[in-house]
């Protein structure tokens, strides 16, 4: 189908720093008014699909998500953040007689062909050198080959993970317990083999790293793989509580498909299950079980409500009413005594004990988080934090070990500066989220592909509890919070701070509130504590006309 040019708006509809879709033939357009300039683009978001004409559009020209942050440059379709795996399509657009007019093939422009190919500066690998190696099979590692290839990245591309498939869409695994990971890979191994030129080693097992050699040693020594640059990304590992009957067979953690196959087969109408843990991961799961009519559910937890230590009682308890209209009974304050088995099958648990008293079950699930996995990196020159992670620079180099300039660690076990204010020094963190990890391998990619990037993205991250729950911050350690809207109706606005500064953001049924909050915090715009509670509107302050940002040192 040939391009088409259709005039799609007045020009006097299209005012400075807005966006709006309107149709073109059977499809969408986004247009975007930057000053002078005007910019189309899809309309929807390759991630999930959302409008992002919904989405928060700012002066230096990028247009974010309203659901899960992931952000575009509006004059080329460009990904700026993850979660985005694909880029969007972009238009000409001119003025002629008072109209906007676009220029564009018309299947561009349908929801279902809302992305375009990557334009890779590289497509294929020049086989010069040993190239970037990659250990780990997650979102770092596919933001990784996707961001050196986009920004001019020749030589070899090698990855390596334990896993048996390509990087997938973790995410959905606590929330639908997908099985097939064909379902939620990103890239299938034939395009990132073809398209990207990567040397994809799948089902193997990085056992230690010689920094000195440039080798990583594979099977305990039965391969060594050589690299000029090396990415460490392996994720984390599931932790167990030290508790007696953890290792009994029908006790899970959570992490991969398997463990994804191992719940969803266990999970079964009539069953009993008990969660232990009361964050994220566990919560999900709660979801996708509380639709199978177990016979119960009963999740235990350390704090007074589910996400205390993250969300404030005040949400936590909203949230956890949800829940209890769902079936699912709470035992909060509580530790975990043991795991007692099953009368006749020593092997299989049959209840948990919690403040003396035994709850029944056939299955358990373990959220109690992970630790870094690292233990493959004793011995080899860099030094772990006490937590496992690894300390890193702005650039997400290792500060330890021989030749560290050509090493970077990213994702959970990354010990990282992240950037609270642009005016202000960066605090190390360690965060364990996809999107971390994506950006983070995003700005590597770029790095190495010879534009170094420092990693200053505000972390944004989602949950499905009921309602969608949104996320952003720069830390979770806070001392007040002000709380706008019920968290008993599941639907807020909360902004957290610490000495009258806001460090994090969390909504529900309020879009695009969280992703707005996230590039005021990248701006240094947020308002104050004290003025939120005062009645002041985040969308009163404009980041989107062509001098609103005359003034600000933006970092992009």
């Amino acid at each position: 189908m040939s391009a088409k040019t259709i005039a799609v708006l007045d020009d006097a509809e299209l005012q400075d720093g807005q966006m709006k879709e309107v149709p073109f033939e059977d499809g969408k357009v986004l247009l975007s008014r930057l000053g002078d300039k005007i910019h189309a683009t899809s309309a929807f978001c390759t991630h999930y699909g959302a409008p992002l004409a919904k989405g928060v559009l700012t002066s230096d020209g990028r247009v974010v998500c309203p659901w899960h942050g992931a952000c575009f440059k509006v004059s080329t379709g460009d990904i700026e953040d993850a979660p985005a795996p694909n880029a969007i399509h972009s238009f000409r657009a001119h003025l002629a007689d008072g109209k906007i007019h676009v220029t564009a093939n018309p299947a561009d422009t349908l929801k279902d062909n809302k992305a375009r190919p990557p334009r890779l500066l590289a497509t294929t690998s020049d086989s010069v050198g040993n190239g970037v190696v990659i250990i780990g099979g997650g979102s770092g590692t596919f933001h990784t080959i996707e961001s050196l290839r986009e920004h001019g990245y020749t030589h070899p591309i090698t990855l390596l993970s334990k896993e048996t498939y390509t990087p997938i869409d973790r995410t959905r695994l606590s929330k639908a317990l997908i099985t097939d990971p064909s379902k939620l890979e990103w890239k299938t191994a034939g395009e990132l083999k073809i398209k990207y030129g990567t040397n994809i080693r799948l089902g193997v097992e990085v056992t230690s790293v010689d920094l000195a050699k440039k080798e990583v040693v594979l099977d305990g020594g039965k391969e060594k793989v050589a690299y000029d640059k090396l990415v460490i990304a392996p994720g984390g590992t599931p932790r167990r509580l030290p508790i007696e009957g953890a290792q009994l067979e029908n006790v899970y953690t959570f992490r991969g498909i398997a463990d994804a196959a191992t719940v969803d087969a266990a999970a079964k109408e009539g069953k009993r299950m008990v969660m232990i843990g009361s964050s994220f991961i566990s919560m999900e799961i709660v979801v996708a079980c509380a639709k199978r009519k177990l016979a119960s559910i009963d999740v235990i937890g350390m704090e007074e409500c589910p996400f205390e230590k993250i969300l404030g009682k005040e949400v936590g308890s909203g949230i956890q009413k949800y829940h209890e209209s769902q079936g699912v009974k709470f035992h909060m304050n509580s530790k975990v005594e043991k795991i007692v088995p099953q009368e006749g099958n020593p092997n299989l648990a049959g209840g948990v004990v919690v403040n003396g008293t035994t709850i029944p079950c056939d299955f358990i699930v373990m959220g109690v988080g992970v630790a870094p996995a690292t233990e493959f990196l004793k011995g080899s020159g860099i030094e772990l934090e006490k937590d496992g992670g690894v300390k890193v620079d702005q650039f997400l180099r290792v500060q330890s070990g021989p030749d560290r300039e050509d090493v970077y660690a990213i994702g959970d076990i990354a010990w990282y500066p992240q950037v609270s204010d642009p005016q202000l020094p960066a605090d190390h963190t360690r965060i364990e989220h996809w999107n971390v990890a994506g950006n983070q391998g995003r700005s590597v990619g770029k790095t190495i592909g010879g534009s170094p990037q420092p990693f200053v993205k505000i972390p944004i991250f989602w949950s499905a509890q009921g309602q969608q729950l949104r996320y952003c911050g720069v830390g979770h350690q806070y001392d007040d919070i002000v709380v706008k809207g019920n968290p008993d109706e599941m639907k807020f606005v909360t902004y957290y701070g610490k000495e009258g500064k806001v460090v994090a953001v969390a909504s529900m049924q309020n879009d695009p509130v969280v992703s707005r909050a996230s590039e005021l915090l990248r701006l240094g715009l947020m308002p104050s504590l004290g003025e939120l509670r005062a009645g002041k509107d985040l969308f009163s302050i404009d980041i989107s006309t062509r001098n609103s940002l005359k003034d600000v040192a933006t970092v992009v």
